[in-house]
């Protein structure tokens, strides 16, 4: 079994809407059916006994060793704890070849996955060992390492929960939330209007506390010191007993409370100093430590720290006592459990000795022991959520303390001896003010019932009804994507709105080319749905980036399907009838949200059958109004465009809008027929988002397809009085349709300019020619800049096969190279010729078409 090209499909996609990684095995003839491999399937679940059954149950026939690496690398998954269901096997037109598709939550995860799968595959096929124990434990690692700490992950699951896209920034707990100029962003819990002054002010203990004391907030007295001897004077000042701490430090490090003489004092402060240069000390506040969690103008939860600690038996020394609790499953090493195991390290040992004890010793039956001086839960501590006893007062000394730093979600943390009285009762006070704080304390506490924090952070990103989304288009067929992307990018920027979108020529922001190339794929949509200033979002959505990724986006407002043909890359990573064509593009159908509309082609009946597998709603289009499609869905009230006489009509129900075609210069008052299907296509897209339609008239009316707005779609040039039209089509289903357009126009002789892609199939690039020899007089023939797996002349050869039986071109030739094939045909025209050049290096063709343009006398 040989396991190659691996994808992951970070989006919707072929197989499912779960994200994926995709694999091509090719197995023997006889790992093709493994019943005939003698006691396989035994050793396999030797190895890995949770393994899910070969087949249903009632099923007998064979599967294969692809179908087991499927099932193991989804199994090992689930055993390790990741929350996946999909996976799937599918034979491919090779022998003995097959796709494989495995869900994942973690892309990393899902990769290794499929290495130890088929290292368990191949150890049950050699009868060699597999540690299941350590696979799993290594799944779990990676898992935790990779996926999103409990404070990040409870705001993007909240965000999820309100429909709302995410998407991660960095490794880290960065997070996008929304597309376009709708998103937030977040760094675990923290939000994109956070100052950098305001977490400035919370690192510095010193100054937050002047300013909380300026506001009247109750806080310890102290100051910052420069060495041991004057920590000892500020603590003689203040008075004993005193806390010692780094001035910025976090998560309790280099902390020591409770300090009441001069030589505990002298080793906290070299405790301090190991952690920062500046160090500060305070009055010690003796009473419980609480942690308030205040969003925006509201406290959201609170809970008691309590320090990590043991309870002797009379029989245990101490670090068996704490090997004993941090044997609780509860308790881990990082931040996925609801408490972390206690360390006992340097620090632990030195608060022992505070208590006379060390490690050995034996504490007597019920006696608390503590580990440490402070409650942290990183470090072992525990937390007791107290949210509904906190007093009205207290809560708003919380939230007067965020307001004062400048802290969106705050984490305020006080000492007093009980959180139901206010502060000044009991002489308590805020001991510190912080940034991004920890929430798995109020998620999960210790004891108690954990509080949704991370809804309420949403809450106060998103105000009710929003859900961070930009309207989003997707496009796809075989031909008319790119006119059909810019023209509706046209009609939404006529609307007021900055634009982002994505072609076959580049990446476009607010009518900035921002990237070139192909940008047809996923990697460009996202380049797109990520930027800040783009309001509404156009894209073309091609059949190879849904292949190697998937989509870019989970859902779609529009999405539009111009049609499906045969030449369309067929016999491409296994994509090799029409049909399989139309299921490929159907991803974007599938993934239209409830809200939103499928705009398609009536006239196709592949296209046409793709309303089944849609969410939302469908507008057909087409120029037959009494196509069956069309008539049935008019008949139904539903939304259709169509031409009816030298209009374009849309009509739903009782609504009825017309547009004169000799309105809209693209399609040359409808004698372009393609243009027209663009045009409607487009309109429906337009009245899908709900476009005034004095705008979408306007926009059809200004919207010019010369090669600075479209290039190679069908621009128009004149040239010593010949007509000369420069195209980017490249499959027979366009030569037809250019063909019927070029009939449209007037001219006493008419010329080709083409080569071929090398990786279309034989026929397609033959029948390219077979139709062109019927309608041209002369054909001129060069070949590729790129062979696309072809070697030199055997495009040619191809072309100059589907011309044996041309009906019109009497004239044919072949050159070498795309410039001097267009200079070949040009410079024959003669006023009142016509010459279609199909151009392949579209930019560089273009200009030297108008380049000699511009030279003509």
């Amino acid at each position: 079994m040989e396991v190659t090209r691996i994808r992951a499909l970070r989006g919707p996609n072929l197989w499912s809407h779960h994200t994926a990684i995709q694999a091509v095995v090719v197995c023997t003839p006889q790992e093709a059916a493994v019943s005939s491999i003698a006691g396989f399937e035994d050793k396999l679940r030797a190895r890995f006994p949770e393994i899910s059954p070969f087949q249903p149950v009632g099923h007998v026939d064979s599967v294969s060793l692809a179908r087991v690496l499927e099932l193991a690398a989804l199994g090992l998954q689930a055993q390790a704890g990741c929350p996946v269901t999909f996976s799937c096997t599918t034979p491919t037109v090779d022998d003995n070849t097959y796709q494989v598709v495995v869900e994942y939550s973690e892309e990393e995860v899902g990769r290794l996955a499929f290495e130890l799968a088929e290292k368990l595959c191949h150890a049950a096929l050699n009868n060699a060992p597999f540690d299941l124990p350590a696979a799993l434990d290594a799944l779990r690692e990676l898992d935790e390492d990779v996926r999103l700490g409990p404070s990040t992950g409870s705001i993007v699951d909240a965000a999820v929960a309100r429909g709302i896209p995410y998407s991660r920034m960095t490794e880290g707990s960065m997070v996008r939330l929304g597309w376009g100029s709708q998103q937030r962003r977040i760094q675990a819990a923290e939000m994109d209007v956070t100052s950098a002054i305001a977490e400035a002010i919370a690192q510095d203990k010193e100054l937050t506390k002047k300013l909380l004391s300026a506001a009247g907030v109750p806080v310890p007295g102290g100051r910052s010191v420069t060495d041991a001897e004057d920590a000892w004077a500020a603590a003689q000042d203040i008075g004993l007993p005193v806390v010692v701490k780094p001035n910025d430090g976090n998560q309790g490090k280099g902390v020591t409370v409770n300090i009441t003489s001069k030589a505990q004092l002298l080793k906290a402060f070299a405790v301090a100093k190991e952690f920062r240069d500046d160090i500060l000390v305070e009055r010690f506040m003796p009473g419980n430590d609480f942690r308030l969690l205040v969003v925006g103008d509201k406290l959201v939860a609170a809970a008691r720290r309590d320090p990590p600690k043991v309870v002797g038996d009379g029989v245990h020394t101490i670090a068996e006592l704490v090997a004993q609790v941090n044997a609780d499953p509860r308790r881990g090493s990082g931040h996925a459990t609801s408490l972390t195991k206690i360390r006992f390290d340097e620090i632990a040992i030195a608060t022992l000795s505070t208590q006379g004890f060390d490690a050995d010793s034996v504490p007597a039956k019920g006696q608390r022991v503590n580990l440490r001086n402070n409650a942290n839960l990183s470090t072992g501590g525990s937390a007791t959520d107290v949210t509904d006893d906190v007093h009205p007062e207290v809560a708003a000394r919380a939230i007067a303390a965020a307001h004062m730093v400048g802290l969106d979600i705050c984490g305020v943390d006080v000492v007093c001896d009980s959180i139901l009285r206010p502060l000044e009762e009991q002489g308590g006070g805020i001991v510190e003010v912080n940034a991004a704080p920890g929430l798995r304390m109020h998620l999960s506490p210790s004891f108690g019932k954990g509080r949704a924090v991370g809804e309420a952070i949403i809450n106060s990103m998103f105000k009710k009804g929003q859900d961070g989304r930009i309207p989003i288009v997707a496009v796809t067929g075989t031909n008319g994507k790119t006119t059909t992307v810019r023209l509706i990018s046209h009609l939404l920027t006529c609307n007021g709105l900055r634009v982002g979108m994505t072609n076959t020529d580049g990446v476009y922001v607010n009518g900035d080319c921002i990237d070139t190339g192909d940008c047809s794929g996923p990697k460009s949509a996202k380049s797109v749905l990520l930027h800040p200033d783009v309001d509404a979002a156009v894209l073309e959505t091609a059949r190879g980036g849904i292949l190697r990724e998937g989509l870019a986006f989970d859902r779609c407002d529009v999405a539009v399907v111009t049609n499906v043909g045969s030449g369309d890359h067929l016999g491409l990573n296994y994509i090799t009838t029409v049909n399989e064509l139309a299921v490929l593009k159907r991803v974007i159908v599938q993934n239209v949200a409830p809200q939103g509309v499928a705009v398609l082609n009536a006239a196709d009946p592949i296209v046409a059958a793709m309303a089944a597998k849609c969410k939302g709603k469908v507008i057909f289009f087409a120029a037959d109004k009494n196509n069956a499609v069309m008539a049935t869905h008019r008949a139904q009230g539903q939304g259709v465009v169509y031409v009816e006489g030298s209009h374009v009509i849309a009509s739903k129900g009782d609504m009825v809008q017309s547009i004169a075609l000799a309105d809209v210069p693209i399609t040359m008052g409808g004698a372009i027929g393609f243009q027209v299907d663009n045009v409607m296509a487009s309109v429906a897209a337009a009245w899908s988002l709900g476009l005034d339609w004095d705008v979408i008239r306007q926009g059809l009316a200004s919207f010019s397809n010369d090669s600075h707005n479209a290039a190679g779609r069908f621009n128009l040039f004149k040239f010593r009085g010949a007509t000369v039209i420069a195209d980017y089509g490249h499959n027979p289903d366009a030569m037809l349709a250019l063909v019927q357009a070029v009939q449209a126009l007037p001219a006493s002789r008419r010329s080709v300019v083409i080569s071929g892609a090398g990786d279309r199939r034989d026929q397609d690039i033959r029948q390219q020619t077979e139709i062109l020899g019927d309608a041209f007089d002369e054909v001129v023939m060069f070949e590729d800049q790129c062979q696309r797996g072809r070697s030199d002349g055997e495009v040619l050869a191809l072309l100059r096969e589907g011309l044996a039986n041309a009906k019109r071109a009497r004239q044919q030739s072949e050159v070498f190279g795309e410039f001097l094939a267009i200079d070949t045909a040009m410079d024959k025209l003669q006023a009142g010729e016509l010459c279609l050049i199909l151009v392949d290096q579209v930019e560089a063709a273009m200009a030297h078409i108008a380049a000699k343009v511009a030279a003509q006398p």
